[in-house]
């Protein structure tokens, strides 16, 4: 039975783990992106984040405790100076696992795990902020209706072509006989 045992082991001691974990968190602060079979995506993803939340603070205490992890100064020094402030308004989630399928060698599920802020298809760009309007359900829909209505009986009447007064006149003799 393996009650209470929460670590995903990954077929790995300890030591070994450790070290796979450290290299594949260096790797996702380097490149933003990396494609690992899902068991390792979850695993790194429970790794990650709190060394992410720690780069928040940048002092020289939470630089020594993330270093401790990684062992890796250009993943620290990419982890403090780019990550952290892009992430500093977000209060956790700042990954995302895509799964992508098997793999074609050992039928193995791959998935994607990446930075959220640091994905331009899903996020918001290029560091646009969109203001965003207060939208209500009240009335405005008849007033767009009523609006609609009113100029689709103007186009009507321009489409069709206009008596003049002579064939008006020309009419009421002959309804008049």
């Amino acid at each position: 039975m393996r009650h209470g045992d929460k670590i995903k082991n990954l077929s790995r001691t300890a030591s070994h783990r450790r070290a796979l974990l450290s290299n594949l968190t260096c790797q996702l602060i380097t490149h933003k992106r990396v494609i690992t079979t899902l068991a390792k995506a979850k695993a790194l993803r429970v790794y990650a984040e709190p060394l992410i939340t720690k780069a928040k603070e940048n002092t020289t205490h939470q630089r020594r405790v993330v270093f401790s992890y990684l062992q890796d100064k250009d993943a620290v020094t990419e982890l403090f100076s780019t990550i952290s402030p892009k992430v500093a308004g977000r209060p956790g989630g700042y990954t995302r696992i895509i799964k992508l399928g098997a793999r074609v060698g050992d039928n193995a599920e791959t998935a994607l795990i990446e930075l959220v802020d640091f994905n331009e298809v899903y996020g918001k760009g290029k560091g646009e902020i969109k203001e965003t309007t207060k939208r209500t359900r009240r009335g405005g829909s008849r007033k767009k209706a009523g609006e609609q209505a009113t100029d689709s009986t103007a186009t009507e009447a321009k489409s069709q072509p206009t008596e003049t007064s002579k064939e008006k006149t020309a009419e009421g003799k002959k309804d008049s006989k």
